[in-house]
């Protein structure tokens, strides 16, 4: 990983709704399986165990792809 991508970085400007949805769909995949959830960016009425849940969601297309790097570097089971 070269470094965190800036939200305001230009080339970000590039990135089509599609190219967005594929990446979103390839972050719930390898998320799933380290129980990472993607929503909205509140806290949620239902709780786990006692635990608040807190939906992840007005991010800007840097978090994703900063996520996605990291997540890209954990060994696939």
């Amino acid at each position: 990983m070269n470094g965190p991508i800036d939200p305001h970085d230009k080339i970000l400007r590039t990135y089509t709704e599609p190219e967005v949805t594929a990446l979103l769909l390839e972050l719930h995949e390898r998320g799933r399986p380290l129980g990472l959830r993607w929503g909205s960016i509140s806290v949620s009425e239902p709780t786990i165990d006692g635990r608040l849940l807190v939906d992840f969601g007005d991010a800007p297309v840097s978090t994703l792809l900063n996520l996605l790097t990291l997540l890209r570097e954990v060994p696939r089971k």
